[in-house]
């Protein structure tokens, strides 16, 4: 059992930074569809870039492709943990209280992942992690 135990606290950080590099990507292309209507167009459109469907698609796919990095991972995942938290009580909670039944599901897990990140970190997979060793 020691030996199970060991080996994954080993892998434990290694792991830490595939749950940051999946959901980065994930969280990426949440915004790529919001300002390149890649891979598919969001409903209702393109959204203008001055609006806050706009700014929003900004912070997923700039602050996605940060987290992809792993670079300024515990401010970028803060400020993203926060959007999270936003979109969720602005355009979920008002349809209802359970988040099966007002689609914001997505919105609450991207919210507490980013947040158990700010605390985390990166991980070793990062480039916050290589600069930290220069």
């Amino acid at each position: 059992m020691l030996e199970i135990k060991t080996f994954l606290n080993e892998w434990a950080p290694y792991l830490l930074s595939l749950l940051r590099i999946v959901t980065a990507f994930l969280f990426t292309i949440h915004g790529a569809q919001k300002l390149f209507a890649f891979p598919t167009a969001p409903e209702g459109g393109k959204p203008p870039l001055a609006s806050l469907y706009g700014a929003a698609g900004v912070l997923e796919f700039g602050g996605g492709l940060l987290l992809l990095l792993g670079l300024f991972t515990q401010p970028v995942a803060f400020l993203l943990s926060g959007q999270m938290a936003v979109a969720y009580f602005t355009a979920h909670a008002p349809k209802g209280f359970w988040p099966m039944k007002n689609g914001g599901e997505s919105a609450v897990f991207f919210c507490f992942i980013f947040l158990f990140l700010v605390f985390a970190g990166g991980g070793p997979v990062s480039l916050d992690a290589l600069l930290a060793t220069r």
